[in-house]
């Protein structure tokens, strides 16, 4: 197998790992109690983050990250297997928002750039930054589906930045760690733990396919800015490649915003209890059949 081959496969089954990992965040997000809710998403995500870290030796950031976006596609199979229906509107939104990041990561180039230890002080810290303020902002939130996606708009970023740190310490492995690189070892660290514990709490309240693709969206976007404004990456076709890229943006917000708006009230409303996705049904009187004796259901989320 080439190189290229090599990192096709190991981004698969990393995006497999993370689709697992979401379907369990999904399924545990309303579970107050039990060590299962945090040890079986962080061992699947620890699975897809080893793949993933591997598949950096082989391929480009761009081409890892973007096959890391068929997480969303695998995510959906998976949860209609575990019983959460799964529209016809939210297959559609998912292709689009697969579709538009495909094409926007398609149009950019690799660079041969690696980040100096000055700059990965600064793309740290700006990173703490914008993910402490995503946060707080989303605790802030009147909306349970505006938490969601800010919640995992910041672990996107999270992930995105520890998997650029990832790539330039990889680079500098072969010498040795050296004391410029435990910085960002620890960062990586860091990073890695928050996008765990800030994708797992995206869950509750909004369901499983809009904070997915948020996340999805987020890191291979975040990652490629960085490249762009850091790495010496570059769009494709000049000027046409750079309006394509803007297109392919749009696209790919629409299908974001098209899930979260077609993402069921109950699942967007309150978390699941008991660790289940399921609603208990009751029957209350019908006040228009309080003659026949007959009752209307009534669902509570």
């Amino acid at each position: 197998m080439t190189a290229l081959s090599w990192a096709i496969a190991l981004s698969v089954l990393s995006a497999i790992c993370y689709a697992a990992a979401a379907v369990a965040q999904d399924h545990f997000a309303g579970v107050r109690q039990g060590k299962l809710r945090w040890v079986l998403p962080l061992l699947l995500n620890a699975a897809g983050g080893g793949l993933h870290v591997i598949a950096l030796q082989y391929g480009a950031v761009g081409v890892v990250q973007a096959l890391g976006a068929l997480t969303l596609i695998f995510a959906l199979p998976m949860a209609a297997v575990r019983g959460r229906s799964v529209t016809r509107a939210a297959w559609q939104h998912s292709w689009l928002t697969v579709t538009g990041l495909a094409a926007l990561l398609a149009l950019t180039t690799g660079g041969p750039g690696t980040l100096i230890a000055a700059s990965a002080q600064w793309l740290s810290a700006i990173a703490v930054i914008a993910i402490v303020a995503l946060a707080v902002t989303a605790r802030r939130a009147t909306s349970p589906m505006a938490r969601s996606l800010l919640l995992a708009g910041a672990a996107g970023t999270a992930f995105a930045v520890s998997s650029v740190l990832t790539k330039t310490v990889m680079i500098d492995l072969p010498t040795g760690i050296t004391g410029a690189s435990l910085p960002s070892l620890v960062t990586i660290g860091v990073l890695a733990v928050a996008g765990q514990l800030l994708s797992q709490h995206s869950y509750r309240g909004g369901g499983l396919a809009a904070p997915l693709a948020m996340v999805s969206v987020a890191n291979p976007v975040v990652a490629g800015a960085i490249g762009i404004l850091l790495l010496g990456d570059g769009v494709r076709m000049g000027g046409t490649g750079v309006v394509l890229a803007l297109g392919a943006v749009v696209v790919t917000a629409g299908g974001v915003i098209g899930l979260a708006a077609h993402t069921p009230a109950g699942d967007a409303a309150a978390p699941a209890r008991g660790g289940g996705t399921t609603r208990d049904t009751v029957t209350a009187p019908d006040p228009d059949n309080a003659d026949t004796g007959r009752s209307a259901p009534c669902v509570f989320a």
